[in-house]
């Protein structure tokens, strides 16, 4: 029996407590420095849009509003090191050791997967995107861009792209629970890589086979890594499935 396990239930409430208090202080501090850059950030943010592009606002309080959900992501984001800290800081003992080796790994692998995606939406599909839509534009059709819709679909975008690269971690996680192997992932490849298309086809801003294959290829490559964490991991577990029978 672990020693977490005798701790009583209050504790645990405390610990929680003094955990999330000090992610909201980290969070709000990370706020604090980040509002004092809110216009430049918002302008790193609008770097996919042709140049050139203007804003537009029809409610008064739009800016004031944007820059603040400009703000508290990046302060989120400067906190992210003291957020997973206090996670990691709160589960950590109520784990085994084997259990404790496997966290920072998969909090890395998850990061860098994550700021790929992100990075590879930002900087090649969502220009491609834009600029298509805005090529509508003419003498008597002029886009006008609300700051806060652009802030919206610009960041669930982002977002959708990040997690769609956690797909090597999540076949992983399958994989580990036994629910899929490398076998059955390379016998159903072709299926996968219709699903793929499908949702590329639905996240992607544009209806161009272009764009959408800037999203698909990418998750077809990180199919085939998947297929591969599973085949290395899947080795040990079809040994012991053997030694069990």
């Amino acid at each position: 029996m672990q020693q977490d396990d005798k701790m009583p239930f209050t504790f645990h409430l405390v610990e929680l407590r003094k955990r999330l208090i000090r992610s909201v202080i980290a969070i709000v501090v990370g706020f604090g420095v980040s509002y004092n850059y809110s216009e430049a950030l918002f302008k790193i943010l609008a770097k996919p849009l042709p140049p050139g592009t203007t804003f537009s606002f029809l409610r008064l309080i739009e800016p004031f509003f944007t820059y603040m959900k400009v703000s508290l992501l990046t302060g989120i984001f400067l906190a992210s090191p003291v957020l997973i800290y206090e996670i990691w800081a709160f589960i950590a003992p109520g784990l085994h050791e084997k259990e404790r080796k496997w966290v920072w790994p998969i909090v890395f692998s998850s990061s860098v997967l994550f700021m790929g995606g992100v990075i590879f939406g930002y900087f090649l599909v969502l220009p491609f995107g834009y600029s298509y839509f805005l090529s509508f534009s003419t003498d008597t059709i002029k886009p006008m861009l609300s700051m806060d819709e652009y802030f919206s679909f610009t960041t669930k975008f982002l977002l959708a792209f990040g997690l769609v690269f956690e797909m090597p971690l999540f076949i992983l996680f399958l994989s580990l629970l036994g629910i899929v192997d490398a076998k059955m992932l390379s016998t159903y490849r072709k299926y996968a890589i219709l699903a793929i298309f499908i949702i590329a086809a639905i996240l992607t801003p544009t209806p161009d086979a272009f764009s959408q294959i800037l999203m698909a290829a990418p998750m077809m490559v990180l199919y085939e890594v998947g297929i591969i964490a599973a085949k290395v991991f899947g080795k040990k577990r079809k040994a012991e499935d053997a030694v069990e029978t």
